[in-house]
């Protein structure tokens, strides 16, 4: 019977030793999954690279999550494994678990829609978080607007008894955000991004962009303290919003700097479709254990209802690929002429979001609406944070944000129209795009999506994926084309 060694070195890196060729060369196959638009990349067009990349190495790394579909394919092969465990740290934890009650002493803070009422978990919240606290290691889909920040919180004060942990978000109006929840609950939190960098809290909040600055400082040896250090003493580590990391920096930052951390979560308003990105969550953090959609938070009544609008403007011309074709929908003056004048129209009804793929059209379509702002990367999170706190107080405000700033993780309860300006066909960004309208306010339970797009071809081929997602998610849907020119 052939042998061969498995050495565990931390949470998520393994290695196998003594395997036949063959056989590694058949589990680097079974475990190659192809990224997301590689096909039309040079090196795959020109044959120098498949366009795929495998979770297990030829020379036998890969990843602790994946060992039960390994172990069962060494076993048919006849293999005796010997196991080396070498991680000599805490492992095991005993969790006090939430109740409703856990933090009604503290009341919910100014301009919350439960403001000066005590803090109670709803049992949905309830059954999240304590389904973490069994799971060490896991990963749930929870829709937008669930609560995920304050969720997040309760798990961070319940893993104090044991170190610190550290909450990674997509961007940095996300980082604000969460720190006000943690600093509600009374407890020791720090962020670290941009220019607040603070260190020796508890608690720290931080953006993928600033851990990837720190290591690169780290190496160039410029940084103000190491990423070694900014990770001692770290027991716990969160993702929210996980679908939104990369698949690389998933594996770059919590398969190195935080490859020990016994204790990874990851929340989620969408679990990619994508072999490629779900295997890289699988890896990095570890299972998808619980679901909840965004229609049980609508039947219970904790989101609003919605109706998506499918405006699909009728275009006669034709282009050889995607990006061409996006440029004309996004910078043709008179197109983005008649796009403002619908938005203005939809926009009498209440205050509206508008997400857009492209900086300078957005800035030139803000320019031809009424009573509207433009935000984007570069707008400082301060300013943003203004622009979208005003929204509570005014009825007929129109936000224009470019997708990456704003289609994640961002609380805007008071917006009454949603317009999704050539959006494209990935899955993630639709549902987490509708999800921006979705949570509730005092004077809103229902929220309408408008959805603009074309019959060019592949803005045709993009809405047949589109439409898919809104019945897979039970969102009502009505589909019109419009003579526009």
């Amino acid at each position: 019977m052939p042998i061969t060694r498995l050495r565990i070195d931390d949470e998520v890196n393994c290695h196998f030793s003594d395997l036949n060729l063959d056989h590694r060369k058949t589990l680097v196959k079974r475990f190659k999954y192809e990224i997301p638009g590689a096909r039309y990349l040079p090196s795959v067009r020109l044959g120098r690279w498949d366009g795929k990349i495998s979770y297990f190495g030829l020379g036998g790394t890969t990843y602790i999550n994946l060992l039960p579909e390994i172990v069962e394919y060494l076993d048919s092969c006849g293999y005796e494994i010997e196991l080396d465990d070498r991680r000599d740290y805490q492992r095991e934890f005993q969790f006090e678990t939430v109740a409703e009650d856990s933090f009604a002493h503290i009341s919910w803070p100014k301009a919350h829609p439960l403001e000066g009422q005590p803090i109670t978990l709803r049992d949905y919240q309830v059954e999240i978080v304590n389904n973490f606290l069994q799971n060490p290691q896991s990963v749930q889909e929870v829709a937008t607007g669930a609560g995920k920040t304050i969720m997040t919180a309760a798990l961070s004060q319940r893993c104090e008894p044991f170190g610190r942990t550290v909450v990674i978000v997509p961007n940095k109006s996300l980082v604000t955000q969460t720190e006000a929840d943690y600093r509600n609950l009374g407890l020791d939190v720090g962020v670290f991004f941009g220019d607040r960098k603070e260190f020796g809290k508890t608690h720290t909040i931080c953006t993928w962009q600033s851990l990837n600055s720190l290591l690169k400082s780290t190496k160039n040896a410029e940084a103000p303290i190491t990423a070694g250090e900014f990770a001692e003493g770290v027991v716990c580590v969160m993702v929210d919003e996980a679908h939104a990391a990369k698949a690389d920096a998933l594996k770059q930052l919590l398969a190195t700097l935080f490859a020990k951390v016994p204790i990874r979560w990851g929340l989620t308003g969408t679990i990619p479709k994508e072999d490629f990105a779900f295997q890289a969550l699988n890896c990095s953090i570890g299972p998808v254990i619980g679901k909840l959609s965004a229609q049980e938070l609508q039947a219970e009544g904790h989101l609003s209802n919605c109706q998506v609008n499918v405006v699909q403007l009728v275009d006669f011309k034709e282009y050889s690929d995607y990006q061409a074709e996006l440029r004309y929908l996004l910078e043709t003056e008179e197109r983005l002429d008649y796009l403002a004048k619908m938005i203005n129209g939809i926009a009498q009804s209440g205050n509206t979001l508008v997400l857009i793929d492209r900086v300078d059209p957005g800035k030139r379509l803000t320019q031809k609406l009424e009573n509207a702002v433009f935000v984007s990367g570069s707008t400082k999170a301060k300013q943003r944070k203004e622009e979208y706190d005003e929204v509570a107080e005014t009825t007929d405000k129109i936000i224009v944000a470019t997708y990456g700033v704003a289609a994640v993780g961002i609380n805007i309860p008071r917006i009454f129209n949603l317009v999704l300006v050539e959006p494209g066909k990935s899955f993630v960004r639709v549902i987490q795009s509708i999800g921006r309208g979705l949570r509730k306010a005092a004077d809103k339970d229902h929220v309408e999506i408008w959805y603009i797009t074309s019959t060019c071809r592949f803005a045709k081929r993009h809405l047949t994926k589109r439409k898919a997602y809104y019945r897979e998610a039970g969102y009502p849907m009505t589909v019109e084309k419009l003579e526009w020119q």
